[in-house]
């Protein structure tokens, strides 16, 4: 992977970026008002119009989030999203798009790190690959998203499943890895 896919979460920049955010996290929570709603959709690069966001909402750093109008997103999502490098270019970026379907308990995890635990201790870098979700896709309760992964219009992934690897367009998958079930 090349540096320009990696980052450092560590920095006291950053830290101080996810705690903020992570307070807006919090405070929309406690209480999803229409104005802590709003102090929410604005930690993302963009968020379309008649767009749902259920409480327990939860992201890293939200300037490499982009959701798009009509989606809707149940209850306890959470976005391990990367951090905008100094040129503002979104690192780890997840995109939702329009009139998407987000079930309960979904994450989506555009950050990784080492597998090798020598490297982990060495460099402490997060690995990050954007996750994009075309139009109209359902993802179901539990559903796991990778880094690295797209999922192609109209697709659905069944509850529960792990979604390694992208997911063309009009398809259902399911399973833990999510496996090719049926067109739809």
């Amino acid at each position: 992977m090349t540096d320009k896919r990696r980052f450092n979460s560590l920095t006291a920049d950053l830290i101080n970026q996810r705690n903020l955010v992570h307070e807006t996290c919090r405070q929309f929570s406690r209480s999803p008002s229409k104005g802590n709603l709003k102090r929410l959709k604005a930690l993302f690069s963009s968020c379309g119009e008649q767009v749902y966001i259920e409480s327990g909402f939860y992201c890293d750093y939200g300037d490499a989030i982009t959701i798009g109008d009509r989606s809707y997103i149940n209850a306890n999502c959470t976005i391990i999203d990367g951090a905008a490098a100094s040129n503002k270019e979104a690192i780890g970026a997840v995109t939702i798009g329009q009139d998407c379907l987000i079930g309960p308990n979904v994450q989506f995890l555009a950050v990784s790190h080492d597998i090798e635990p020598q490297a982990r201790r060495a460099n402490k870098f997060n690995y990050v690959g954007d996750i994009t979700l075309a139009d109209n896709v359902w993802l179901g309760g539990g559903v796991i998203v990778l880094a690295g992964v797209s999922i192609g219009q109209n697709s659905v992934v069944g509850a529960g499943s792990v979604v390694t690897k992208s997911i063309p367009e009009n398809s259902f998958y399911a399973g833990n890895p999510a496996q090719f079930i049926r067109t739809v």
